[in-house]
């Protein structure tokens, strides 16, 4: 991939994993994860039709698109936490996020069923990682694709990253 289109696509740069995770490392991702609701929403509360269809890289996601796919993402991961938590090493269910692009409901420039899902399911997903303990970080799952486990505290980090990975795009492409 040649290095521009890298940089356009990993704003923020790829993620990476911390050798170590601490306890302020957690609370700061939960505190991530707390407030992205309310930054997307302040975001593109004032956004027309035009700028909501903007497309911030080549073969790219538009504003919108972004923000459904931030909704299914962050169900998807409140569901892989509980899975964790209720199972031994379940195997979670990837999806591609390109192909749900193309869905009618990725398509509607009325975001309000979409921020109101991120609000949701944060305001959830924010009160199940308070009460977790070191152990509950620790639990795991499988991603099928890569035949990786995943702890969640690992999976923490990785969706705060996302977060702040699709919010940076946004910002691009209403500079431009």
């Amino acid at each position: 991939m040649n290095t521009i289109l890298e940089c356009l696509k990993y704003p923020i740069r790829k993620f990476q994993k911390l050798n170590s995770i601490s306890e302020n490392n957690l609370n700061v991702w939960i505190s991530v994860i707390e407030n992205s609701p309310n930054k997307i929403k302040s975001t593109i509360q004032n956004l027309s039709v035009e700028q909501l269809n903007l497309v911030d890289r080549p073969d790219g996601l538009s504003i919108k698109q972004v923000i459904l796919h931030c909704a299914d993402s962050n169900m998807n991961s409140l569901i892989r936490f509980k899975l964790a938590q209720t199972e031994d090493l379940p195997i979670i269910k990837p999806y591609d996020k390109y192909l749900r692009a193309t869905l009618t409901d990725a398509n509607s420039n009325d975001l309000q069923s979409s921020i109101q899902i991120i609000e949701g399911v944060h305001l959830r997903w924010v009160l199940l990682l308070k009460s977790f303990t070191k152990v509950e970080f620790s639990k795991q799952f499988l991603h099928p694709e890569s035949g990786k486990v995943f702890e969640l505290d690992e999976v923490l980090g990785l969706y705060t990253w996302h977060c702040n990975h699709h919010f940076t795009p946004i910002e691009q492409a209403l500079k431009c």
